[in-house]
Protein backbone atom coordinates (compact mmCIF):
# COMPACT_ATOMS: atom_id res chain seq x y z
CA UNK A 1 0.00 0.00 0.00
CA UNK A 2 1.29 3.58 -1.15
CA UNK A 3 2.27 5.64 1.99
CA UNK A 4 -1.11 8.48 2.02
CA UNK A 5 -1.58 10.51 4.97
CA UNK A 6 -5.06 9.80 5.39
CA UNK A 7 -3.49 6.35 6.90
CA UNK A 8 -1.56 5.56 10.15
CA UNK A 9 1.69 3.15 9.46
CA UNK A 10 0.80 -0.35 11.50
CA UNK A 11 3.98 0.17 13.37
CA UNK A 12 3.48 3.86 14.94
CA UNK A 13 3.25 3.86 18.47
CA UNK A 14 3.29 6.46 20.60
CA UNK A 15 5.07 6.45 23.90
CA UNK A 16 4.71 2.79 24.05
CA UNK A 17 1.04 2.51 22.77
CA UNK A 18 0.17 1.60 19.31
CA UNK A 19 -3.08 3.69 17.76
CA UNK A 20 -5.23 3.17 15.10
CA UNK A 21 -6.45 6.37 13.56
CA UNK A 22 -9.62 6.17 15.91
CA UNK A 23 -7.96 5.71 19.43
CA UNK A 24 -5.06 8.25 17.91
CA UNK A 25 -8.66 10.91 17.87
CA UNK A 26 -9.48 9.60 21.58
CA UNK A 27 -5.75 9.98 22.75
CA UNK A 28 -5.79 13.77 20.99
CA UNK A 29 -9.16 14.87 22.58
CA UNK A 30 -7.48 12.98 25.96
CA UNK A 31 -4.12 15.52 25.70
CA UNK A 32 -6.50 18.68 24.44
CA UNK A 33 -9.00 18.05 27.64
CA UNK A 34 -6.27 16.48 30.79
CA UNK A 35 -2.40 16.71 29.14
CA UNK A 36 0.27 19.08 30.58
CA UNK A 37 0.27 22.39 28.90
CA UNK A 38 3.02 20.77 26.37
CA UNK A 39 0.55 18.28 25.58
CA UNK A 40 -1.82 20.45 24.38
CA UNK A 41 -0.67 21.16 21.35
CA UNK A 42 0.23 17.83 20.58
CA UNK A 43 -3.63 16.54 20.75
CA UNK A 44 -4.67 19.63 18.61
CA UNK A 45 -2.06 18.45 15.81
CA UNK A 46 -3.14 15.09 15.91
CA UNK A 47 -6.84 16.18 15.78
CA UNK A 48 -5.67 18.35 12.62
CA UNK A 49 -3.88 15.58 11.02
CA UNK A 50 -6.35 12.95 11.08
CA UNK A 51 -8.92 15.35 9.87
CA UNK A 52 -10.04 14.42 6.50
CA UNK A 53 -9.12 18.64 5.39
CA UNK A 54 -5.83 18.29 3.12
CA UNK A 55 -4.29 21.04 4.47
CA UNK A 56 -3.55 22.66 8.30
CA UNK A 57 -2.67 25.90 9.00
CA UNK A 58 0.77 26.67 11.07
CA UNK A 59 2.96 29.63 11.85
CA UNK A 60 6.33 31.20 10.87
CA UNK A 61 8.60 31.08 13.89
CA UNK A 62 8.94 34.88 14.28
CA UNK A 63 12.59 35.25 15.07
CA UNK A 64 12.80 37.88 12.36
CA UNK A 65 9.51 39.51 12.54
CA UNK A 66 6.03 38.79 13.16
CA UNK A 67 5.03 35.48 12.53
CA UNK A 68 3.19 34.51 9.08
CA UNK A 69 0.60 32.11 8.96
CA UNK A 70 1.05 29.37 6.01
CA UNK A 71 -1.18 26.78 4.76
CA UNK A 72 0.41 23.67 4.06
CA UNK A 73 -0.68 20.61 2.28
CA UNK A 74 -0.99 17.26 3.86
CA UNK A 75 0.54 15.63 0.88
CA UNK A 76 3.56 18.08 1.09
CA UNK A 77 4.25 16.87 4.75
CA UNK A 78 4.46 13.37 3.51
CA UNK A 79 6.79 14.52 0.64
CA UNK A 80 9.00 16.04 3.06
CA UNK A 81 8.72 12.90 6.03
CA UNK A 82 9.28 10.64 3.38
CA UNK A 83 11.97 12.11 2.09
CA UNK A 84 13.35 12.62 5.47
CA UNK A 85 12.94 8.97 6.04
CA UNK A 86 14.36 7.61 3.08
CA UNK A 87 17.92 10.09 3.52
CA UNK A 88 18.54 9.09 7.24
CA UNK A 89 17.80 5.39 6.37
CA UNK A 90 14.71 5.45 8.99
CA UNK A 91 12.56 1.98 9.15
CA UNK A 92 9.47 1.24 10.09
CA UNK A 93 9.76 0.41 13.90
CA UNK A 94 12.61 2.93 14.59
CA UNK A 95 12.40 4.28 17.36
CA UNK A 96 12.32 8.06 18.31
CA UNK A 97 12.32 11.19 20.60
CA UNK A 98 9.99 14.15 20.28
CA UNK A 99 11.94 16.97 22.47
CA UNK A 100 10.88 19.67 20.37
CA UNK A 101 8.02 22.13 20.94
CA UNK A 102 4.89 20.94 18.57
CA UNK A 103 3.38 24.63 18.12
CA UNK A 104 6.53 24.55 15.54
CA UNK A 105 6.82 22.73 12.49
CA UNK A 106 9.63 20.92 13.86
CA UNK A 107 7.76 19.16 16.56
CA UNK A 108 4.86 18.87 14.24
CA UNK A 109 7.03 17.49 11.71
CA UNK A 110 8.20 14.75 14.28
CA UNK A 111 4.46 13.46 14.76
CA UNK A 112 4.03 13.47 11.21
CA UNK A 113 7.16 10.88 10.26
CA UNK A 114 6.57 8.76 13.00
CA UNK A 115 2.69 8.52 12.05
CA UNK A 116 3.36 7.50 7.90
CA UNK A 117 7.20 6.24 8.20
CA UNK A 118 5.92 3.96 11.45
CA UNK A 119 8.25 4.85 14.26
CA UNK A 120 7.95 4.28 17.77
CA UNK A 121 7.93 7.63 19.23
CA UNK A 122 8.38 8.70 22.54
CA UNK A 123 7.38 12.72 23.87
CA UNK A 124 9.23 14.53 26.48
CA UNK A 125 8.19 18.29 28.13
CA UNK A 126 10.30 20.34 25.77
CA UNK A 127 13.06 21.50 27.93
CA UNK A 128 17.04 22.82 27.41
CA UNK A 129 17.97 19.13 28.89
CA UNK A 130 15.60 16.56 26.80
CA UNK A 131 17.80 13.76 27.77
CA UNK A 132 18.31 14.35 31.72
CA UNK A 133 15.66 12.00 32.21
CA UNK A 134 15.08 9.41 29.45
CA UNK A 135 16.95 6.00 30.04
CA UNK A 136 16.05 4.64 26.65
CA UNK A 137 18.44 5.17 23.78
CA UNK A 138 16.82 6.55 20.36
CA UNK A 139 17.70 5.56 16.65
CA UNK A 140 16.31 9.06 15.87
CA UNK A 141 15.50 13.01 17.51
CA UNK A 142 15.49 16.42 16.45
CA UNK A 143 16.78 19.19 18.43
CA UNK A 144 18.13 23.10 18.77
CA UNK A 145 21.28 23.64 19.02
CA UNK A 146 20.83 24.52 22.56
CA UNK A 147 19.36 21.65 23.81
CA UNK A 148 22.39 19.48 21.74
CA UNK A 149 24.43 21.50 24.08
CA UNK A 150 23.37 20.77 26.85
CA UNK A 151 23.08 17.06 26.57
CA UNK A 152 26.08 16.20 25.29
CA UNK A 153 27.27 13.98 27.91
CA UNK A 154 24.11 11.48 26.37
CA UNK A 155 24.30 12.61 23.23
CA UNK A 156 25.48 8.59 22.39
CA UNK A 157 21.43 7.58 23.24
CA UNK A 158 20.61 9.27 19.58
CA UNK A 159 21.75 7.29 16.64
CA UNK A 160 20.82 9.76 14.21
CA UNK A 161 20.34 13.61 15.44
CA UNK A 162 19.53 16.46 13.40
CA UNK A 163 20.12 19.88 14.97
CA UNK A 164 18.03 22.68 13.39
CA UNK A 165 16.42 26.28 14.13
CA UNK A 166 19.66 28.21 14.81
CA UNK A 167 23.20 27.68 13.25
CA UNK A 168 25.35 25.48 14.80
CA UNK A 169 28.36 27.58 16.60
CA UNK A 170 32.06 26.76 16.43
CA UNK A 171 32.95 25.72 19.63
CA UNK A 172 29.58 23.28 19.50
CA UNK A 173 30.72 21.79 16.52
CA UNK A 174 34.13 21.10 17.55
CA UNK A 175 32.37 19.19 20.32
CA UNK A 176 29.73 17.30 18.90
CA UNK A 177 32.38 16.31 16.22
CA UNK A 178 33.71 13.83 18.98
CA UNK A 179 29.85 12.03 19.79
CA UNK A 180 29.07 8.68 18.83
CA UNK A 181 26.29 9.69 17.31
CA UNK A 182 25.71 10.37 13.15
CA UNK A 183 25.12 14.30 14.05
CA UNK A 184 23.65 17.02 10.86
CA UNK A 185 22.79 20.35 10.74
CA UNK A 186 19.68 21.28 8.56
CA UNK A 187 18.47 23.81 6.51
CA UNK A 188 14.98 24.82 6.13
CA UNK A 189 12.07 26.51 7.27
CA UNK A 190 8.60 26.61 7.94
CA UNK A 191 8.29 27.23 4.22
CA UNK A 192 10.06 24.22 3.14
CA UNK A 193 8.28 22.08 5.66
CA UNK A 194 11.47 21.77 7.91
CA UNK A 195 14.78 20.63 6.24
CA UNK A 196 15.48 20.52 2.62
CA UNK A 197 19.41 20.32 3.00
CA UNK A 198 22.14 18.92 5.66
CA UNK A 199 25.21 18.83 6.62
CA UNK A 200 26.79 16.18 8.50
CA UNK A 201 28.55 17.02 11.42
CA UNK A 202 29.99 13.88 13.31
CA UNK A 203 31.26 11.40 12.49
CA UNK A 204 32.72 12.90 9.43
CA UNK A 205 31.99 17.11 8.83
CA UNK A 206 30.79 18.55 5.24
CA UNK A 207 31.57 21.99 4.99
CA UNK A 208 28.93 22.49 2.57
CA UNK A 209 24.95 21.31 2.88
CA UNK A 210 23.90 18.86 0.35
CA UNK A 211 20.26 18.94 -1.07
CA UNK A 212 17.16 16.63 -0.88
CA UNK A 213 16.84 15.26 -4.03
CA UNK A 214 13.79 16.62 -4.84
CA UNK A 215 15.74 20.49 -4.56
CA UNK A 216 16.79 22.73 -6.87
CA UNK A 217 18.86 26.01 -5.92
CA UNK A 218 19.68 29.20 -7.08
CA UNK A 219 20.51 33.04 -6.22
CA UNK A 220 18.73 36.33 -6.33
CA UNK A 221 20.53 39.41 -6.93
CA UNK A 222 20.87 39.70 -3.34
CA UNK A 223 22.91 36.94 -3.33
CA UNK A 224 20.50 35.02 -1.15
CA UNK A 225 19.11 31.60 -1.70
CA UNK A 226 16.43 30.87 -4.06
CA UNK A 227 14.54 27.21 -3.37
CA UNK A 228 12.75 25.36 -5.84
CA UNK A 229 11.65 22.40 -4.28
CA UNK A 230 7.77 21.13 -5.58
CA UNK A 231 6.91 18.26 -3.46
CA UNK A 232 7.20 20.63 -0.48
CA UNK A 233 6.27 24.21 -1.51
CA UNK A 234 3.92 25.10 -4.98
CA UNK A 235 5.87 27.94 -5.77
CA UNK A 236 9.72 28.70 -5.32
CA UNK A 237 10.36 30.10 -1.82
CA UNK A 238 12.95 33.08 -2.06
CA UNK A 239 14.83 33.41 1.01
CA UNK A 240 16.93 36.11 3.32
CA UNK A 241 19.59 33.48 3.32
CA UNK A 242 22.93 34.86 1.81
CA UNK A 243 25.07 31.44 0.61
CA UNK A 244 27.80 30.45 -1.88
CA UNK A 245 26.59 27.88 -4.12
CA UNK A 246 29.45 25.28 -4.13
CA UNK A 247 27.63 22.63 -6.98
CA UNK A 248 24.30 21.97 -8.40
CA UNK A 249 23.60 20.50 -4.90
CA UNK A 250 25.18 22.08 -2.25
CA UNK A 251 25.86 25.59 -0.64
CA UNK A 252 27.77 27.40 2.08
CA UNK A 253 25.33 29.46 4.30
CA UNK A 254 27.10 32.69 5.10
CA UNK A 255 24.69 34.54 6.92
CA UNK A 256 21.14 36.51 7.24
CA UNK A 257 21.00 39.45 4.49
CA UNK A 258 18.21 41.01 7.37
CA UNK A 259 21.53 40.77 9.59
CA UNK A 260 24.04 42.60 7.59
CA UNK A 261 25.55 45.62 9.22
CA UNK A 262 26.92 48.71 7.05
CA UNK A 263 29.73 50.12 8.74
CA UNK A 264 31.46 52.73 7.53
CA UNK A 265 31.23 51.39 3.87
CA UNK A 266 32.12 47.31 4.17
CA UNK A 267 29.46 45.34 4.61
CA UNK A 268 29.54 42.75 7.51
CA UNK A 269 27.99 39.70 8.38
CA UNK A 270 27.26 38.96 11.83
CA UNK A 271 26.91 35.43 11.59
CA UNK A 272 30.36 34.98 10.29
CA UNK A 273 32.19 37.04 12.94
CA UNK A 274 30.14 35.33 15.35
CA UNK A 275 31.57 31.72 14.16
CA UNK A 276 35.04 33.05 14.43
CA UNK A 277 34.43 35.43 18.38
CA UNK A 278 32.52 31.59 19.63
CA UNK A 279 35.81 30.05 20.67
CA UNK A 280 36.68 33.29 23.26
CA UNK A 281 33.00 33.66 24.13
CA UNK A 282 31.42 31.28 26.83
CA UNK A 283 28.19 32.79 26.83
CA UNK A 284 25.70 32.88 24.50
CA UNK A 285 25.88 35.95 22.41
CA UNK A 286 25.56 37.69 19.13
CA UNK A 287 26.84 40.54 17.25
CA UNK A 288 24.76 43.40 15.54
CA UNK A 289 24.85 46.74 14.42
CA UNK A 290 23.70 49.93 16.02
CA UNK A 291 23.55 53.21 15.02
CA UNK A 292 26.98 55.57 14.66
CA UNK A 293 27.64 59.30 13.72
CA UNK A 294 31.12 58.59 11.72
CA UNK A 295 30.27 54.75 10.57
CA UNK A 296 26.76 54.69 10.33
CA UNK A 297 26.39 51.35 11.77
CA UNK A 298 28.96 49.83 14.16
CA UNK A 299 29.38 46.72 15.76
CA UNK A 300 28.64 45.66 19.07
CA UNK A 301 28.68 42.19 21.11
CA UNK A 302 25.62 41.11 23.36
CA UNK A 303 26.79 38.75 25.39
CA UNK A 304 24.07 36.96 27.65
CA UNK A 305 24.70 36.45 31.45
CA UNK A 306 28.07 37.82 33.49
CA UNK A 307 30.80 39.06 31.62
CA UNK A 308 33.98 40.72 32.04
CA UNK A 309 33.90 43.22 29.40
CA UNK A 310 37.78 44.19 30.05
CA UNK A 311 39.40 40.79 29.77
CA UNK A 312 37.10 39.89 26.59
CA UNK A 313 37.95 42.83 25.22
CA UNK A 314 41.53 42.32 25.19
CA UNK A 315 41.49 39.02 23.79
CA UNK A 316 39.22 39.37 21.05
CA UNK A 317 41.52 42.67 19.99
CA UNK A 318 44.31 39.85 20.28
CA UNK A 319 43.01 37.51 18.19
CA UNK A 320 44.02 36.50 14.89
CA UNK A 321 41.25 35.27 13.46
CA UNK A 322 39.11 38.37 13.42
CA UNK A 323 39.88 41.28 10.67
CA UNK A 324 40.33 44.64 11.80
CA UNK A 325 36.77 45.57 10.66
CA UNK A 326 35.14 42.47 13.23
CA UNK A 327 36.21 43.53 16.15
CA UNK A 328 33.35 44.61 18.05
CA UNK A 329 33.50 48.23 19.15
CA UNK A 330 31.90 47.94 22.54
CA UNK A 331 30.77 44.86 24.58
CA UNK A 332 27.07 44.94 26.18
CA UNK A 333 25.79 42.32 28.31
CA UNK A 334 22.21 41.55 29.69
CA UNK A 335 20.75 38.77 32.41
CA UNK A 336 18.59 37.23 29.58
CA UNK A 337 18.04 37.12 25.83
CA UNK A 338 14.68 37.65 24.33
CA UNK A 339 13.46 34.30 22.22
CA UNK A 340 10.44 33.15 20.53
CA UNK A 341 8.33 30.27 21.40
CA UNK A 342 11.14 27.88 19.70
CA UNK A 343 13.96 29.09 21.08
CA UNK A 344 15.79 31.19 18.72
CA UNK A 345 16.79 34.80 19.61
CA UNK A 346 15.38 38.16 18.53
CA UNK A 347 18.42 40.04 18.66
CA UNK A 348 16.18 43.56 17.82
CA UNK A 349 13.86 43.18 20.93
CA UNK A 350 17.09 41.90 22.85
CA UNK A 351 19.12 45.27 22.07
CA UNK A 352 16.15 47.32 23.08
CA UNK A 353 16.60 45.77 26.63
CA UNK A 354 20.56 47.56 26.80
CA UNK A 355 19.68 50.22 24.87
CA UNK A 356 19.71 52.43 28.07
CA UNK A 357 23.06 51.52 28.49
CA UNK A 358 24.56 53.25 25.22
CA UNK A 359 26.66 55.97 25.93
Amino acid sequence: MNPSWQNIHKQFALNGVSHSKEALLEVAYSLIKEGKDFEKPIGDFLLDWCSPKPSLDVYTSGSTGAPKKITLQKSQMLNSAMATGQYFGLEAGNTALLCLPVSSIAGKMMLVRAMVLGLRLDYVMPSSRPLLHTSCTYDFCAMVPLQAEKSLEKIGDIKTLILGGAAISFSLEKKLKKAPSRVFETYGMTETITHVAVRQVSPTTDNDFKLLPFVEISQDDRQCLVLKAPKVSSNPVVTNDLVELTSKTSFKWLGRYDNVINSGGIKLIPEQIEKKLSSMVENRFFVIGVPDETLGQKLILVVEGEVKTNNLSQAIAKSPLLGKYEIPKEIFSTKKFIETKTGKVQRDKTLDLIKNSFP
